[in-house]
């Protein structure tokens, strides 16, 4: 038999589907019997005039899409839905309503449902990029991102950061081997005002249905406390912001770890904070490069008459820093990553280094060879982030 909070949240989104005011439905949390399978996504879609619910089931190295005509979708959602495949339903509305429907591992389930800012629903298959929240977030308000379920105008870049931070970490931790409903443990170094901090908490507790404890460290004081207010204010659960830098705290287990902005070589000690606390994920985004542009006095022949004016010394400088930190990670059983993760328009700091923890280690040997190469060439006598590591062992 169906309970009273099942059976609300069926009712609910049967309305949503017949009125058209359906803008997502996001379940997660997987119980059954398809071990690849991490979330399912529903929204609404116009195909030849014609209503129908898309359906995109995202797997660990794949997306399969299906639509259904909006009963025969509805029916299958009742079989998605519950303690044994999908334990946790969040369905968004263009009314702004908000309801959560989670199942407990011994099947009994509770909703939560709340309202926020009405949004309109884009049903073409060419509607604009969907961000991963929604502006009538309590916690957007409160850090000013938002008031009145509207965007402050002059926080349009955070916001296009925000999200697409999110984004990538949503992406990133679908890749990863990390266990779908063990608990997720994050710490974000450095987290300032915690902007970054709030939307990837809520977007893996609320919208993904995840079990997370995330950490905010930030050594200014005032931001800790103002950030531990909204928390408090708000009841967030899982979420605490502390005082402290990534330099002087001691290594614990860790999932996630992040720092964002690190300048110089506080981005390696941030990425061997990371391997110290065994996380899958290391997320950093450098900011300035400093260590090793003195070192390069010796320029390589080739080289001199480029690097001899400065601002292409400095590019070089940067970029044979990060791809340094990249190889070692690589060497330390990692996958990785570096890119551009927002445009110049938005921050000039827009460099990130992203690496997934490797189920199997390659062989070090050749990568280490690579490193000594690369530090031959540009008469690099020692990178921080080598040296800690050397240490480590």
């Amino acid at each position: 038999m169906v309970d009273d909070a099942a059976a609300t949240f069926h009712r609910r989104l049967a309305d949503a589907v017949a009125t058209g005011s359906l803008r997502k439905l996001v379940l997660s949390a997987y119980r059954g019997s398809e071990p690849d399978l991490l979330r399912l996504v529903v929204r609404t879609v116009d195909l030849r005039g014609s209503a129908h619910l898309s359906l995109v089931f995202s797997h660990t190295q794949r997306d399969v899409t299906k639509n259904h005509a909006p009963d025969d979708g509805l029916r299958l959602l009742h079989e998605w839905i519950g303690p044994g495949a999908f334990a946790h339903a969040h369905l968004l509305t263009s009314e702004g309503e908000d309801h959560e429907l989670r199942y407990s591992r011994k099947g009994k389930a509770s909703l939560h449902s709340s309202a926020a800012q009405p949004a309109a629903v884009d049903s073409t298959h060419n509607r604009a990029k969907q961000h991963a929240l929604h502006l009538g977030l309590p916690f957007l308000a409160a850090l000013g991102i938002s008031a009145g379920g509207r965007l402050v105008p002059t926080m349009a870049r955070k916001w296009r950061q925000i999200n697409k931070f999110v984004e990538i970490v949503d992406h990133a931790i679908a890749a990863s081997h990390l266990p779908a409903d063990a608990l997720l443990r994050v710490a974000d170094f450095g987290c300032g005002k915690g902007y970054l901090t709030f939307a990837l908490h809520h977007h893996l507790q609320s919208t993904l249905g995840r079990a997370v404890r995330t950490t905010g460290v930030e050594w200014r004081g005032e931001l800790v406390d103002f950030c531990n207010g909204v928390v408090r204010t708000l009841g967030i659960h899982g979420l605490a912001f502390e005082e402290g830098d990534v330099g002087h705290r001691a290594p614990e287990p860790l999932d996630v770890m992040i720092a964002l902005h690190a300048c110089d070589t506080a981005t390696d000690h941030a990425i061997h904070f990371g391997l110290r606390a065994g996380a899958a994920l290391i997320v950093c985004a450098p900011c300035c490069h400093q260590q090793l542009r003195p070192q390069m006095k010796t320029l390589p022949a080739p080289l001199a008459p480029m690097l001899q004016h400065g601002v292409h010394l400095g590019q070089q400088a940067e970029m044979l820093t990060d791809a340094l930190r990249a190889l070692l990670l690589q060497a330390h059983g990692y996958d990785t990553q570096v890119f551009e993760f927002v445009s110049t328009e938005h921050t000039q700091k827009n460099k990130m280094i992203l690496a997934t923890r490797r189920p199997q280690p390659l062989p070090a040997g050749p990568v280490y060879a690579q490193i000594r190469a690369l530090k031959d060439f540009y008469a690099v006598r020692e990178h921080c982030l080598e040296t800690l590591l050397t240490a480590l062992a």
